[in-house]
């Protein structure tokens, strides 16, 4: 079971412990991943909102590499996984778009691979079934699944889950063993995008979504977004200042998670690099 690793921007800087996590949780799991050679940004919201066309051409260009290793795609970043896929079926769809974009590339777009999230090479690929007997069942850990705005939207194709109520990460939290706390919040946004140019948008959305997890009795959330988790975690301090209140909610990758779960050593799983502290909570399991 092997697939093109795209890190994206994120998972080699600010979401580091995305990236070492998961890398973890593929080499118990026996998944190998192959970091795409010369691979370069998605294009993010940034150029999506500026030129679609130069977003299609950055995103093609790195689906054209994993094409040409005969891999699937592996993209842990919501965002770069809604930009691979997006282009993806875009591309494959519009024989005109394909060669406009192609017109720009070094390498052409042949649309003959597939843009996967962790999450659903999990569930899909490894299957639950092979989660049910784990080392280190995370009994007694109640958890908000957190999937973000981005992960289950725009509608695909073929979707991998629902867009509006996911049960992907749920379903996987029960069978690490954790109980998962009712979140209907689970696909709002938490406003990672505009924090620079509407902090106090982005600070306000971000606070509901920790207030309503806090009130569902959670002790943490599970997240699957390097944007999502930022705001969230380190961004926490900031919105307790602006609600009065104490929140204290440990944000952490799924695959942090897994990772417990299957008795990986926790200095291979980056807890130390978060901002609010796992250890009291995790104390518990």
């Amino acid at each position: 079971m092997k697939y093109a690793y795209y890190p994206g921007c994120s998972l080699h800087a600010s979401a580091r412990e995305y990236d070492i996590s998961w890398r973890a949780v593929c080499e118990r799991l026996g998944i190998e991943l192959a970091e795409m050679e010369d691979w370069s940004c998605c294009g993010t919201v940034h150029a999506t909102s500026v030129d679609r066309l130069l977003a299609l051409a950055l995103a093609a260009r790195n689906l054209a590499i994993a094409e040409a290793a005969g891999l699937e795609i592996a993209a842990p970043c919501s965002g770069c996984y809604k930009n691979l896929r997006t282009t993806d079926e875009a591309l494959k769809g519009n024989a005109e778009l394909r060669a406009k974009v192609n017109a720009s590339l070094p390498r052409q777009f042949k649309g003959s691979t597939v843009v996967r999230h962790p999450l659903y090479i999990i569930l899909q690929d490894i299957g639950l079934d092979a989660l049910a007997d784990v080392p280190r069942p995370l009994h007694g850990l109640k958890v908000a699944p957190y999937y973000g705005c981005v992960l289950t939207r725009p509608a695909a194709l073929h979707p991998v889950d629902d867009a509006e109520d996911p049960q992907g990460l749920d379903r996987l939290l029960q069978t690490l063993g954790a109980e998962v706390v009712p979140y209907p919040a689970k696909t709002k946004c938490c406003g990672g995008a505009v924090l620079v140019s509407h902090t106090d948008v982005a600070l306000d959305l971000t606070g509901k979504l920790l207030k309503q997890a806090k009130d569902a009795g959670a002790q943490c959330l599970a997240v699957a977004c390097p944007m999502c988790q930022m705001v969230l975690d380190a961004y926490q301090s900031q919105i307790e200042r602006r609600l009065g209140e104490r929140l204290d909610l440990p944000v952490l990758y799924f695959t942090q998670l897994m990772g417990l779960a299957l008795g990986i050593d926790e200095r291979q799983l980056g807890l130390g690099q978060l901002i609010v502290s796992p250890a009291r909570v995790l104390a518990r399991v």
